[in-house]
């Protein structure tokens, strides 16, 4: 018996394939490919997960960079929208300013035609003023007391004739 293990690589070998057909005996080979196949499938879901979170993440990015437009055309839209209100402002206050300017000038003019009116008013008053007391200057020079009764009696003859 001693030949027989004597040669090593005999030994070895048989050693081997007992080792081996333990193995296989006790489904070694079945539990590894069992364990592999769960890591398999397992690595497999794990690529689904990531393709199907990958999808979601292009999606929602596809959301976001649409309503990142939406909201853009809304932007340009509001500054647009208050660039016109701005310019009918500013029209409309230009014509406002223009009504008030005119609305003024008118009231001065009206205030100007008032005191021309009043001054005028006053010259002639002044002048009449002035006018009498002349004429009464005159009139008391020029008339004595005889022919002022006379122009008396002649004025009292023609408002009783008027009034008959």
């Amino acid at each position: 018996m001693m030949s027989f293990f004597g040669d090593s690589n005999l030994v070895v070998t048989l050693t081997t394939v007992l080792f081996i057909a333990l193995l296989v005996y006790l489904g070694v080979p079945k539990k590894i490919a069992g364990l592999l196949d769960a890591r398999a499938d397992k690595i497999k879901a794990e690529l689904e997960e990531a393709r199907r979170l990958r999808e979601e993440a292009q999606t929602l990015l596809a959301s976001y960079e649409k309503k990142q437009k939406e909201v853009e055309g809304l932007a340009e839209q509001i500054v647009a929208n208050a660039k016109s209100e701005a310019e009918n402002a500013a029209v409309q206050a230009k014509e406002d300013l223009k009504a008030s300017i005119a609305r003024r000038l008118k009231g001065a003019e009206d205030q100007i035609a008032s005191a021309e009116a009043s001054a005028v008013k006053e010259v002639r008053d002044r002048a009449i003023a002035v006018a009498t007391q002349a004429a009464s200057a005159v009139i008391a020079e020029k008339m004595s007391a005889s022919s002022g009764n006379d122009l008396i009696d002649a004025s009292i003859k023609e408002v009783g004739a008027k009034l008959h």
